[in-house]
């Protein structure tokens, strides 16, 4: 086995050639072996469901999908008078849809069905053993109201918060929190976070609180996010923090890299600051594999909370495994690890992941007084194109 290595500190970084690294089962164990260590990885199964619709108003429609879980329950959005249009407000059908639903958590789950077409939603709160699963021509989108999204405490691991005085901040497009087997999936529909508007006004000191994230799952166990295109968010697309068995598998995710500036004559960065991609935060065994990404900020991130306040929660992301992952982030890192990183980051996993036009390929970040730690950081088989740099 070819290898070269880096050590930076305490930090190793062993990159690998082609002919060596994983062996295991395709999607149930991996097991790394790098010196005199191994590392093995589990990550959860899952499985091809084919579903009938045998609930609710409508019958006998049919779809497969890949999940963790299989649902004896489902319901379609429309059942709960949501009107697809692009206009109509869909929050109080979406609410009361996952509402109805969680009843039967512990007689089987449910799920409920996004048929095709524009459904414009404020924030609601997501339930357990509960799969959402989106028509391939649905579009969900983001309101731009602020009034559509509580204003909630700032994490534990943060503290003060990230954007504004005082910590607090609009809940996510898709909250939620204690949960355990949730799963979003698709056959490749669309989450359209329409983030221009608060761009605009986090550029301009406008907002009180820190802006929505399109999905963030904290405290839970067996996450699922799965065959979806998410564009524009806010901010941050999607926030798992403080949770564990974690699969991202097949996204398309576009967050604009530049736009026009008020003279509509040259291009600018565009105002999109922390556009981060998949975050995964304070998190244990998680996988991100088979996406495609392109942002004006790091296209995957890997946290653990914010000086002081990361470091007295003290929960480190590990296990972490990312895979088969094309990126392009001119402005930014490929994958970063920080500089939020005060609870720690280990057991870092990277293979067959493709660089384009970015700036650097893996990135570790920290600053004076985050404390923390990164250790045990693998790379193998990366594809760098037209980078700015390596390390």
């Amino acid at each position: 086995m070819r290898s070269l290595l880096y050590t930076i500190g305490s930090l190793l970084i062993l990159l690998l050639s082609h002919d060596g690294g994983f062996t295991g089962a395709a999607d149930a164990e991996h097991t790394f072996r790098a010196a005199d260590a191994e590392h093995t990885f589990r990550a959860t199964d899952i499985h091809t469901h084919r579903h009938r619709r045998n609930h609710g108003h409508r019958r006998g429609e049919e779809f497969e999908y890949s999940a963790l879980s299989c649902r004896a329950y489902s319901a379609s959005l429309d059942e709960f008078g949501a009107v697809g249009d692009g206009v109509t407000s869909n929050t109080a059908a979406f609410r009361d849809a996952v509402s109805q639903l969680s009843r039967f958590a512990d007689y089987g789950g449910s799920l409920l069905f996004v048929p095709a077409g524009r459904w414009l939603t404020g924030s609601f709160n997501l339930t357990s053993h509960f799969t959402l699963f989106l028509h391939r021509d649905a579009v969900l989108l983001a309101s731009q109201e602020e009034s559509d999204y509580e204003v909630i405490e700032p994490l534990p691991s943060y503290g003060r918060g990230r954007e504004t005085d005082g910590g607090r901040r609009f809940i996510s497009l898709r909250f939620g929190s204690n949960l355990t087997d949730v799963v979003i999936t698709s056959e490749n529909g669309t989450i359209d976070g329409q983030g221009e508007p608060w761009w605009g006004k986090f550029k301009g000191g406008e907002l009180k609180y820190t802006r929505p994230y399109l999905i963030e799952i904290m405290h839970s166990d067996g996450i699922q996010i799965s065959n979806l295109t998410f564009l524009n968010s806010p901010s941050w697309h999607i926030h798992p923090v403080y949770s564990s068995n974690i699969v991202i598998q097949g996204l398309t995710i576009l967050a604009p890299v530049t736009v026009p500036n008020t003279t509509g004559s040259t291009l600018v960065r565009n105002h999109t600051d922390n556009l981060k991609i998949p975050i995964t935060d304070s998190c244990t065994n998680t996988r991100i594999e088979d996406c495609y990404i392109v942002s004006g900020d790091d296209c995957m991130a890997v946290k653990s909370g914010w000086d002081q306040y990361g470091i007295n929660y003290g929960m480190p992301t590990k296990q972490l495994l990312s895979r088969r992952l094309t990126c392009i982030s001119p402005d930014s890192a490929v994958i970063a690890l920080g500089s939020e990183m005060s609870g720690g980051i280990e057991d870092v996993r990277a293979e067959d992941i493709v660089a384009i036009n970015s700036e650097s390929g893996i990135r570790i970040k920290t600053a004076i007084g985050r404390g923390g730690y990164v250790k045990d950081v693998y790379v193998r088989g990366m594809t760098m194109q037209t980078m700015k740099y390596v390390f």
